[in-house]
Order: structure tokens, then C-alpha cells, then sequence
């Protein structure tokens, strides 16, 4: 909220209980701009609320939060809420004193005084101090100052100062701190002077199941459901071969392949008949195949003869010219399957 060189600043201007209020006013105001002296407002809330200023830096302290605003003509402050706070838990009398008056009606000789001169003129003086209405007060703060979300306003600070050492005091302590601790130190890091706060995380549970009505889909959660993985066979198998077998058949159209390049295909085909689908064969090929490689040519049409289009396979084998190679191709086909009739008395005929 301030850099470190301006909370010097800040803790040096609290520390001047010999000057009157309205110079240590006037050095506030030249140390820090109007957008910023809201900012140091704030860090003064902190260190009075974490009682880490002695008495007079209290004094000043609390004289800076009422001047900031003396001249802005509104009916509340943001600091208001602090120094009720204050007012009620303080047993400080000459600190319930100056703050009352803040409250009320401000002294004009006031803002001429010191520190130091004040508390010397509540010295003996031993009346009991009749706290008015505090309650009209923060009903007029409510009333005039913006609206907070409910859980930002039950927020804390995120820095918690330790104690440990016994170097900080309690509120009932404040008024003789001075003399306990002549050298009273106050060290503080600027990033743990800040205006966020830790909100209450709010439960959220969930909802209830409402109950289905007669015209809704019911949702069926079988317990003795065994779900088993279907799995994809075909994922990350090795196409090469399928490939291999496709260039082969395309070249044994047009030419008669060497043995082994045969048997790639032989092999090919009996390890994956549907490859027979997928090679490029149609029934406009077949005839060149038969020419070139017969052996091809019966594999091809074995593995097709559960396709539909067999009879079309047929109709060209039937009427390509008459060859060795034709006759071998049907030979082979007769001893290996059952043909139809009507293929068989219509290939004799052509003869």
C-alpha cells in the first residue's frame, strides 16, 4: 500500500510529540499527495489496531485521521468506525479525552498544542469523562459511508504480528509504554501493511437429488454391469504390406512378376483377404492379369467369391480371347470351388 521509504516518512512524522498538532499536520500533507494520504489513514488504523505506537504517536496518529478529512464538509469518515473502537475499549483517559472531541466539537486551540502539552493538561484532572451516544454516531456512519459486502466486512488482516518478544504492549499498557521502552522499536516491512483481508470460505454442499416424477426418464445405474474395453484391432497395424501388395497387383497387370514378387502377393492375400478389396483390381483388369500372371489371377478370384460382384469377374473371364492362360485359370477355379453352371456351359460354348 506504501513503499517502504514512505512508511519511513510516515513513523518519522508520528514521532514529533514536541511540535504542535497543525505543523505535524502541515509536513504530512507536504510528505504525501491527496490520493495517497487515504493510503497512510490506513496504515495508521494498523499500527493503532496492532498497538504498535506508543501514547503520544497514538495522539498523532489519531490527529491525522481527523484533519485528513476536517476541510471535505461530509458527515462521516472512514476512520469513524476506528475511533468509536477505540473510545469504548481504551482505558486511557487522556486518550478517551481527545478522542471525544474529535467526536464533539474540536478545541481551536488545539491544533496549536503539542502532545506533550495536552497530556500535561489532563494531569489532574480525575472527572469521570460521560461517553455520549455512540450508537447515533456509527448509525450516521452507516447511513453516509458506502456499502461493504457482508464477507468482506467479516475479513481479517493477513499479518498477524508476534508478540513474543514482549516488544509489543497491551491497550491497558499504552500510556506507560513510553517509560518502559525509552527506545521503543518499531521495525515493519511495507507488504505487511495492506487492505486485503482473509474472507470466510462459505460452504457450498451439493444439492440434493430431487425425486424423479412419473413423466421423467429414469437413470438405470446397474451394479453387476461388468463393462469390458472394446478394442480396435485395426489401431497401429502395419499398413507396409497392404501397401506392398497393391504395387505388386497394379504391375502384374501390366506385367508377369518374378517368383518371389508372386509369392509377396500369395502371401499377402492369405494372411489379410480383405487386402483383395483395397489392391485396385476391378473387372476391366482381370483379363491382363490372367495374360500375365494366371497364378495372381486364380488368388484374386478365389478371394472374391463372396463378393457380390463375382459375376462380373466371370462375364470378363468369359468373354476375354481364348488362351492357355485363360483355360489354366479356369481349370484351377473348377478344382478349387464349386462354379456356377451357367459360367462353366457359357465359357464351353465359346471355345
Amino acid at each position: 500500500m506504501l513503499s517502504q521509504q514512505e512508511l519511513d516518512n510516515l513513523l518519522t512524522i508520528l514521532k514529533e510529540p514536541n511540535k504542535p498538532f497543525e505543523q505535524i499536520a502541515q509536513t504530512f500533507y507536504r510528505s504525501f499527495t491527496k490520493p495517497d494520504q487515504f493510503k497512510a489513514g490506513c496504515v495508521i488504523c494498523m499500527l493503532i489496531q496492532d498497538n504498535l505506537l506508543t501514547q503520544t504517536q497514538r495522539m498523532v496518529g489519531f490527529y491525522l485521521l481527523y484533519d485528513i478529512y476536517r476541510n471535505e464538509g461530509q458527515a462521516t469518515t472512514p476512520f469513524v468506525p476506528l475511533v468509536l473502537e477505540i473510545v469504548e475499549q481504551t482505558s486511557d483517559a487522556a486518550e478517551r479525552k481527545f478522542l471525544l472531541q474529535f467526536l464533539s466539537s474540536l478545541p481551536k486551540d488545539l491544533p496549536k498544542q503539542s502532545v506533550q502539552s495536552f497530556l500535561q493538561s489532563c494531569t489532574g484532572d480525575e472527572r469521570e469523562i460521560e461517553l455520549p451516544d455512540l450508537e447515533a454516531f456509527r448509525r450516521m456512519h452507516q447511513e453516509s459511508a458506502p456499502t461493504v459486502s457482508a464477507s468482506a466486512a467479516l475479513g481479517v488482516r493477513p499479518v498477524i504480528n508476534d508478540g513474543s518478544e514482549g516488544r509489543w504492549v497491551s491497550p491497558d499498557d499504552i500510556s506507560n509504554v513510553s517509560s518502559r521502552f525509552p527506545e521503543f522499536p518499531l521495525e515493519l516491512n511495507s507488504e505487511e501493511l495492506t487492505l486485503l483481508s482473509l474472507e470466510p470460505a462459505w460452504a457450498r454442499p451439493v444439492p440434493p437429488l430431487l425425486e424423479a416424477t412419473v413423466d421423467e426418464v429414469f437413470w438405470l445405474s446397474p451394479s453387476q454391469l461388468l463393462s469390458e474395453p472394446l478394442w480396435d484391432y485395426t489401431m497401429c497395424v502395419d499398413t507396409s504390406r497392404g501397401t506392398e501388395v497393391k504395387e505388386l497387383i497394379g504391375k502384374a497387370v501390366k506385367t508377369p512378376l518374378p517368383p518371389n514378387q508372386a509369392q509377396v502377393i500369395v502371401d499377402g492375400l492369405s494372411q489379410d483377404a480383405k487386402l483383395v478389396y483395397h489392391c485396385g483390381m476391378t473387372p476391366k483388369k482381370l483379363p491382363e492379369l490372367v495374360e500375365n500372371n494366371p497364378q495372381i489371377a486364380v488368388e484374386v478370384l478365389l478371394k472374391l467369391m463372396g463378393s457380390s460382384q463375382i459375376s462380373l469377374y466371370f462375364t470378363a473371364l468369359v468373354n476375354m480371347e481364348m488362351s492357355l492362360h485363360s483355360m489354366e485359370v479356369v481349370n484351377r477355379l473348377t478344382m478349387s470351388v464349386d462354379l456356377p453352371p451357367e459360367f462353366i456351359h457359357l465359357y464351353i460354348s465359346n471355345c
